[in-house]
């Protein structure tokens, strides 16, 4: 794995930073990353709590999880909780974690980490941080009415039959 761009910039850590896979992608995150991906079920079905991706974020103007580069020595469960808590002010307690889908990249890797609200959770009551411009319930079934982020759609195949077991 290779390393590139600034890291004495204030406020980030030594693991924010481009970083560029053994397949020749790049990524945000020199120790990898990892995303919440919030559900429940809904009348038709499991529905996903995602985040509409700020314009001037990486792949803006998407609809993805809260996530991102994990911290040195951080867990990708705890990565993903602080990520949650910082982009829309969701409190770990206020979730239950289940499991988690691993898109290895070849030394870089993006965990999804799946959870569900510990009662009834309005996104309108979720205090976004300017990474995002909106957050909703959105029905696995009506993804396709959605741009969803690149990774977050390739990861989907994945991820739909660890929803399907944790509705069971």
């Amino acid at each position: 794995m290779r390393f590139t761009g600034p890291v004495a910039t204030i406020g980030l850590t030594v693991t924010d930073g481009w970083t560029t896979c053994s397949l020749g992608h790049r990524h945000w995150g020199r120790a990898g990353a990892a995303g919440l991906l919030v559900h429940r079920d809904g009348d038709g079905g499991p529905e996903l709590l995602l985040q509409h991706r700020a314009l001037w974020s990486h792949h803006g103007g998407t609809w993805g999880t809260p996530g991102g580069a994990l911290h040195l020595d951080e867990t990708p469960e705890q990565g993903a909780l602080r990520e949650v808590e910082e982009e829309l002010g969701l409190p770990a307690r206020d979730l239950v974690l289940g499991a988690r889908s691993v898109d290895d990249h070849g030394g870089w890797a993006y965990t999804t980490v799946l959870a569900r609200p510990v009662g009834d959770l309005d996104p309108a009551r979720l205090r976004l941080d300017g990474e995002s411009t909106g957050v909703a319930w959105v029905p696995l079934a009506g993804l396709h009415q959605v741009t969803l982020h690149p990774g977050l759609a390739g990861s989907m195949a994945r991820l739909r039959p660890l929803l399907g077991a944790a509705a069971a």
